[in-house]
């Protein structure tokens, strides 16, 4: 599913921690980056983990659209600070509105059931009607 970064943005940039976390090489277009300000990342791990912090880091020293997470908290403390958020699911409906996918349905029903990731049935719904497909 990482293509649809690919064919969303011009750029996808990322951390050494999160390309850590991923478990997997990622595509050679996705560029890795190393927070500047390592201060600044070690200050933010006092509120997210490691991960979120180095790409809520990286996101203050670049210019981006989107700011990807998915991690509640993560989430609220990103907001508190400005900076625009899209979880995986806000970007799947983007790929939906601009015609990348034509469908959310299979990729949502895909990481519901094949990874860890906790969404409420509720928000899927909401999702799903946002992208006419309910």
């Amino acid at each position: 599913m990482l293509y649809i970064l690919n064919e969303l943005f011009s750029e996808v940039i990322t951390t050494h921690e999160i390309a850590k976390e991923f478990g997997m090489r990622l595509p050679a277009w996705v560029q890795i980056k190393k927070v500047k300000n390592s201060l600044l990342q070690k200050e933010f791990e006092n509120y997210v983990d490691i991960g979120e912090a180095s790409a809520i880091a990286l996101a203050s020293e670049n210019k981006f659209d989107y700011l990807v997470l998915d991690d509640a908290e993560a989430k609220k403390f990103a907001q508190k600070l400005g900076f625009p958020i899209k979880g995986t699911f806000g970007i799947l409906l983007i790929a939906k509105q601009r015609g990348v996918v034509s469908l959310l349905r299979p990729y949502i029903d895909w990481i519901i059931t094949h990874t860890n990731f906790r969404i409420s049935k509720t928000v899927v719904n909401q999702i799903l009607k946002d992208a006419g497909e309910m």
